[in-house]
């Protein structure tokens, strides 16, 4: 018979402390950091020699659903959990018939009174031996996974603390460190093999996707409730940039179905990505630092640290968190990179408007600028390139002032429009003006291949 061996190779190991809120007791556990799992060990002690060693876990393995264990105290106990890593069992009194502390105890199977654990052999013939080893507690999947360092619902940091969860909920209670360098290394250590995980599954999916259906970015981010909107909490959702939509899920979507159950969807030429402004010093190491969030800003609020706005239609809004400066550059630049490629792809947009009770149709197109027309036989009532445009001004509602420059005359030309949707509108100008604009980049350019698509878009 061929056995499979999976073999993962561990990237960092260390020392932490566990921190459990329900019972507020602290203990120490060992963390083994590869590219697919998390594992937290915890210390105990294991019989390594002797017949309780085997016959004892024998009986837990064969017994049924249930298992009742009697329990009385012994005095050698203490003694054994201070023992070092590897150091053999306390001397053992025969006198007082006690062989093995920790397997001496009635041991009843399925209430089975007669199935109790037999006597151990003489001391003499087989003496146990007790060691002190890290054992698996638990092994947290990190594809899909997330961190926090903010206690749940709120945007109160931990210091020097954060929190893992799997894709199924599952969690590794509250990971303590000594410094606060410590606490960063290693989330910047597991948050790195997340997102390397999360591009290699952008490659699979991308491989089987049509050109206009590719993921450019996911992952998971803080949502922090509107001020206006009372008892609401932080939530954290799972976000992705694919195709031509922006999308804001509970859950991550596994399955090509769990696409479609989105919480909400967004045009994405249609929304502004904004990053909330960083306070940065004059002192160049201290912005590399602040960068790699290695280190805070006196002057910044904890729920203004690392946070991003997602503007769109009719004046709505929603703002993300995330827990790393490197997370907030990559949703920047793949925000970029995700309206770019849009509107390449849709190369223009047509929205009804009117003007001194006229119905009109407004066209942003990406070669010929922005066009004007009568809403029924078309007509073309005026165009400008986008370089003519020279400022605008609007009410904040519905009606929008366009100033542009005329080409001949070099006079400024104001268009007054009025839209349903204004806040859409103003917001496709900004992605065809910002594409237009980084067409003309040639790194920017070099740098348009989607994760596993060596096609130049």
């Amino acid at each position: 018979r061929i056995k499979t061996f999976i073999v993962y190779i561990i990237t960092k190991s260390g020392i932490a402390l566990l921190y459990n809120e329900e019972t507020n007791n602290t203990y120490d556990v060992c963390l083994k950091l590869t590219k697919e799992v998390l594992t937290i060990q915890k210390l105990d002690v294991v019989c390594t020699r002797g017949s309780e060693s085997h016959v004892n876990v024998h009986l837990l393995r064969t017994a049924g659903d249930e298992v009742t264990i009697t329990v009385r105290y012994l005095r050698e106990v203490p003694s054994f959990l201070k023992l070092p890593l590897g150091s053999p069992g306390p001397s053992t009194d025969h006198s007082s018939r006690v062989s093995s502390p920790l397997f001496d105890s009635g041991v009843h199977l399925n209430g089975n009174g007669n199935n109790t654990a037999p006597s151990p052999p003489s001391p003499s013939a087989n003496e146990p031996k007790y060691e002190k080893r890290w054992l698996d507690a638990v092994c947290l999947p990190l594809l899909m996974a997330r961190v926090s360092r903010y206690k749940t619902g709120t945007d109160k940091l931990r210091s020097n603390c954060f929190e893992v969860f799997a894709l199924d909920g599952a969690s590794t209670n509250i990971l303590q460190f000594c410094t606060a360098a410590e606490s960063t290394d290693w989330l910047q250590a597991i948050s790195t093999n997340i997102n390397d995980l999360t591009q290699e599954n952008i490659k699979i999916i991308n491989k089987y996707c049509s050109s206009d259906d590719q993921i450019v970015h996911m992952g998971w981010a803080c949502e922090s409730p509107e001020a206006s909107v009372a008892g609401r909490i932080s939530a954290f959702k799972f976000l992705a940039l694919r195709g031509p939509y922006f999308y804001i899920f509970r859950t991550p979507p596994i399955s090509a179905a769990d696409w479609g159950q989105a919480e909400t969807t967004y045009n994405l030429y249609e929304v502004l990505f904004k990053v909330h402004k960083l306070w940065m010093a004059e002192d160049c190491w201290l912005q590399a630092r602040l960068y790699l969030g290695l280190e805070h800003s006196p002057e910044q609020q904890d729920n203004e640290s690392l946070c991003f706005s997602i503007l769109v239609g009719h004046g709505q809004s929603h703002t993300f968190r995330v827990e790393l400066a490197t997370d907030l550059a990559i949703w920047e630049k793949s925000f970029q990179r995700a309206v770019f490629l849009e509107v390449q792809r849709i190369r223009s947009k047509s929205y009804m408007c009117s003007s001194q009770g006229n119905v009109l149709c407004f066209t942003i197109d990406f070669e010929l600028g922005f066009t004007c027309s009568e809403g029924t036989s078309k007509t073309i009532l005026w165009r400008y390139k986008f370089s003519q445009l020279k400022g605008s001004s609007d009410d904040g509602k519905t009606r929008v002032k366009l100033l542009f420059k005329n080409a001949e005359s070099n006079q400024i030309e104001m268009k007054e429009l009025e839209f349903a949707n204004l806040t859409a509108v103003l917001h496709c100008i900004h992605s065809f003006i910002a594409a237009k604009v980084a067409s003309m980049d040639p790194l920017f350019m070099c740098s348009q291949t989607f994760p596993g698509n060596h096609m130049n878009s």
